[in-house]
């Protein structure tokens, strides 16, 4: 039972019915942003000026990029994992546009290029518990993991780990273990369609079957992709993680267009599967 939905249906219940109707706009207190419109989720920038800073290594993970918007608010954070050899420059879009749409990132670099899928769901955890300690800005009740590769690997982990979490997006995810019953974090499984490295069928596919107890779960395979279209830069994947987030740590409702019902396939997208309507 997801818990903040509860709380806005309390505050809904209080407001006397000769309130204002403007009142109800503000009964979600984690809407961070304008509405969202068909453009705006596939744009590159939210509305949010964004600042940066660099993270030394640390002795749990290998330190990173922590985005976070200017604003006197609190927000949900991010943290988001690379793959196998690969540092942070992989995933590092994600920052400064995730942020500008009013989530606190951070992009990190691995103890090791080798790490195993595991080490880097430990690592993404430690991230999360090291921006929540040193930013200000981070409500500790909203955090969220993505990761790509053996770093989707990590998001699976750590979402099997800290139950807590309030989203996971594991982007062409790689991991010997398939099945994630455990896993009670609502789940948006990224995927290529002509993946080499994880092949769907392999990977993506049982992941997305094997997650049985999450309250919410979706699988998205790009037309056409590869490895790496997953975690790029492109329409598809700013459009679906973007809500995604919103969606489950902002508890936004006004995301909900873009998720359900789901998309046909079409020229971007091979397939999708999902489990609307959302609870």
């Amino acid at each position: 039972m997801r818990i903040k939905p509860m709380l806005a249906a309390l505050v809904l219940a209080l407001i006397p019915a000769t309130a204002p109707a403007v009142a109800t706009a503000a009964a979600n207190p984690y809407e961070r942003g304008p509405a969202p419109t068909a453009a705006s989720v596939e744009a590159s920038r939210g509305t949010f000026a964004v600042t940066s800073a660099a993270v030394a290594r640390q002795s749990n993970f290998g330190g990173g990029t922590v985005y976070t918007p200017t604003s006197d608010l609190t927000f949900g954070a991010v943290a988001v994992s690379p793959g196998f050899t690969a540092t942070q420059t992989s995933v590092a879009h994600f920052g400064p546009r995730l942020a500008s749409y009013g989530f606190v990132v951070i992009t990190i670099n691995t103890l090791s290029g080798f790490d195993d899928p595991d080490s880097r769901g430990r690592q993404l955890l430690a991230a999360l518990d090291y921006v929540v300690r040193t930013n200000p800005r981070v409500d500790a009740s909203r955090l969220s993991v993505m990761g790509h590769s053996m770093g989707g690997g990590g998001a699976l982990r750590a979402s099997a780990t800290r139950p807590a979490l309030q989203a996971s997006i594991p982007m062409a995810g790689w991991h010997t273990t398939k099945s994630w019953s455990t896993v009670r974090v609502p789940t948006l499984v990224l995927g290529g369609q002509n993946d080499p490295t994880a092949p769907n069928s392999q990977h993506s596919t049982p992941f997305y079957n094997s997650i049985t107890a999450a309250p919410d779960k979706a699988f998205l395979e790009l037309r056409g992709g590869d490895h790496s279209a997953p975690r790029s830069d492109n329409v598809t994947v700013r459009k679906y993680t973007l809500s995604w987030l919103k969606r489950f740590v902002d508890d936004d409702v006004r995301y909900d267009q873009f998720l359900c019902p789901a998309p046909a396939p079409n020229t971007l997208i091979s397939a999708y599967r999902d489990t609307c309507p959302h609870a």
